[in-house]
């Protein structure tokens, strides 16, 4: 079994998920007639991935949110080729799309280091240009940040999720007996002894209807896109949201999870999943666990248990079902072993279909010079 070293825990009170930007090229300099002598260009400005940056520390830290390339220095008797303007760099986390504002995909910040170029510096005065300089490109631009956590908690209010991530991070979150007790993202982080570190995303409340945007609907909906897989948890003895709405079972509330996923983005559901089986601690929670898992072993032969309108598409198969008592902490411990076992699956999977696409890209090149 993994064990943990240390966890840390935060909690995001006022959450960036994007920001709007301006951004300008440096103008290029002046050329010199007389002695044929150019300007020099000017910086360009970069959006560049690095560690442990936060969109929210952008916003603080630039409150004007402008940032302009330097611009290239004149042409001069004493330096007939003006120094380049100092390039821009706008540090930024990783996990962020670059776009303009009409939506066109700049670049995306995948792992760090990675660069997008959002607005080039204006060439220096020279022959060409009867040695006017030109101005740099300017643009707003923005950042979405499309990967938050490496998992992302779904289920309904009252499945335990935050107490679920209190109990693994060993934090203290304001967790409340009412209905939508998260209302930001809170991201804990498992620090594993070999360094390793996974992040885990407490999710505003899903509520059924989410998909046409009922509750937090669709700001729930696009944060689960960012995640790489879904965490999902349920109450073992079921839930009802309020008085008016139906009594859903454990059963129940995963398909239905299932099919506000589906209904919002299909791409959802072909994430790789886990299924927390919440509260063991309760009565009768052994002989409900065990209905369960015979329900999802066969879902085909139980649709009739729900209303045609819950049915999903395509029953979500899930990687590994552990049942946990987050109050008690029992199975917490194998569901962090579990995790780390699925995430480590997943990115070893990444890498040998990275191999194998270089490795057919070198037989097609070979067959080609034969």
């Amino acid at each position: 079994m993994v064990q943990l070293s240390r966890i840390c825990f935060r909690k995001y009170g006022n959450f960036v998920d994007n920001l709007r930007l301006y951004v300008h090229g440096g103008s290029g300099g002046m050329g010199l007639p007389r002695l044929g002598g150019q300007g020099g260009n000017g910086g360009d400005v970069w959006v560049v991935a690095a560690k442990n940056m936060t969109l929210k520390r952008i916003k603080d830290k630039h409150p004007k949110k402008r940032f302009a390339g330097g611009a290239g220095a004149n042409s001069s008797v004493r330096s007939l080729k003006g120094e380049r303007g100092k390039d821009q760099e706008i540090l930024a986390p990783v996990g962020v799309t670059v776009t303009t504002d009409d939506g066109k995909i700049l670049g995306d910040l995948n792992a760090e280091g990675d660069r997008v170029l959002v607005a080039k510096g204006g060439h220096g005065g020279s022959l060409y240009s009867t040695f006017k300089p030109s101005k740099g490109q300017f643009q707003h631009i923005r950042l979405d940040l499309k990967l938050i956590a490496d998992l992302g908690l779904v289920g309904f209010p009252n499945a335990g999720k935050s107490s679920l991530l209190t109990a693994m991070s060993n934090a203290t979150p304001q967790i409340a007996n009412y209905a939508f007790t998260t209302l930001k993202p809170e991201i804990g982080k498992l620090m594993y002894k070999d360094h390793k570190q996974i992040s885990v995303a407490d999710l505003p409340g899903l509520i059924e209807g989410a998909h046409i945007n009922k509750g937090m609907g669709h700001k729930f909906l696009k944060h689960v896109e960012r995640t790489k897989q879904l965490l999902f948890v349920v109450d073992v003895c079921g839930f009802q949201l309020a008085s008016k709405t139906p009594f859903r079972s454990a059963f129940g509330a995963v398909q239905l999870l299932t099919k506000e996923l589906e209904l919002y983005n299909e791409e959802l559901v072909s994430k790789p999943a886990l299924l927390v089986v919440n509260k063991m601690d309760l009565p009768d929670a052994e002989d409900k666990l065990a209905q369960l898992q015979e329900q999802l072993q066969n879902p085909d032969e139980f649709s009739d248990l729900l209303p045609d309108n819950m049915i999903p598409k395509n029953y979500l198969t899930f990687r590994h079902v552990v049942p946990v008592s987050a109050s008690t902490g029992f199975g917490i411990e194998h569901l962090k072993s579990c995790i780390r076992k699925s995430l480590d699956e997943e990115d070893a999977s990444a890498t040998k279909a990275i191999h194998q696409d270089k490795l057919q890209a070198l037989r097609y090149h070979s067959q080609e010079h034969l």
